[in-house]
């Protein structure tokens, strides 16, 4: 039976993927192939949190162009199975890995955004110690907070936090409307009209908002294991990018300058007038600045 969607663009979002089995779990990702000659390597792309591949639905007609592009819904997120478990980044790389492999990839650019730069940076590390055997032509890492000294989380982060790492009671677990109104507020004062209710009811499908509590807890182990993480994408060997919305009230703008530093080779472009998500803030101009960053 089909399912039923308060937003349409849900189910069309869902009808372009398709669910794969990983360790025992339902994962979804898209898979597209490029529409007017593929002459690049492939493009992994690493959502973050709480939302999903979805945030870059709206990319992907240009995205595609030129190469084929995958978008994983991480376990816990989107349209994938959210267990009641302990999420982990090693255990969220292990999901990406098995999608790549599952696909056949051996070569692909990589685009992470929030806590999807911290997958990344897993993903690296273990590239780089030679345990995952996909090489990784170039990278674009846009606003999440890979320097969490700096992050400045909202008032419904550090609620989470200080909740049990456990199911939320279905009848305190925040609706849709309610996650919706938190994900616009990270926006720039200038985007606060878009409306996030499809991105919202993807968080809540399956139950995702009863394991906020649960999910977020990604931001503990990032701040226990940054030198692992955010060292590997410092020093990862293959070209890096970064794309930035400064308006950013969590993941603010002085981290992109702060991780040039640290690589100076690195290319950093500014979506000017967005804030944490400047995919959906401003489509136009961040999908230039991520073909300009992979070429």
């Amino acid at each position: 039976m089909e399912r039923r969607w308060e937003h349409g663009a849900v189910g069309r979002w869902e009808a372009m993927g398709a669910y794969h089995e990983v360790s025992g779990r339902r994962i979804f990702a898209v898979d597209r192939r490029p529409t007017a000659g593929e002459w690049a390597e492939p493009l992994l792309v690493v959502h973050g949190f709480p939302t999903s591949s979805f945030d870059f639905a709206h990319l992907l007609p240009g995205l595609v162009e030129h190469r084929r592009v995958v978008l994983v819904d991480l376990l816990g997120y989107g349209l994938s199975d959210k267990p009641d478990v302990a999420y982990t980044m090693a255990g969220q790389a292990d999901v990406v890995a098995a999608v790549v492999s599952a696909l056949g990839l051996e070569r692909l650019a990589l685009l992470t955004h929030d806590m999807g730069d911290t997958v990344g940076g897993e993903l690296l590390a273990r590239q780089m110690e030679g345990t995952w055997p996909v090489e990784v032509t170039r990278r674009v890492v846009t606003n999440g907070s890979i320097y969490i000294d700096m992050a400045r989380l909202t008032a419904g982060q550090h609620m989470l936090l200080s909740l049990p790492d456990q199911p939320i009671e279905e009848s305190l677990a925040p609706p849709a409307p309610a996650i919706a109104t938190s994900l616009g507020a990270t926006m720039a004062p200038s985007h606060a009209d878009i409306d996030m209710g499809a991105h919202a009811e993807l968080v809540v499908h399956g139950g995702g908002n009863r394991m906020l509590a649960r999910t977020i807890r990604y931001i503990e182990e990032r701040r226990a294991n940054e030198r692992r993480y955010t060292g590997a994408i410092e020093r990862h060997p293959s070209p890096l990018s970064i794309v930035w919305g400064p308006e950013d009230p969590v993941a603010v703008a002085d981290m992109a300058p702060r991780l040039q530093r640290a690589r100076p080779d690195a290319t950093l472009r500014w979506v000017e007038g967005a804030g944490h998500y400047p995919q959906i803030e401003d489509p136009d101009v961040f999908l230039s600045a991520i073909e300009a960053a992979l070429g």
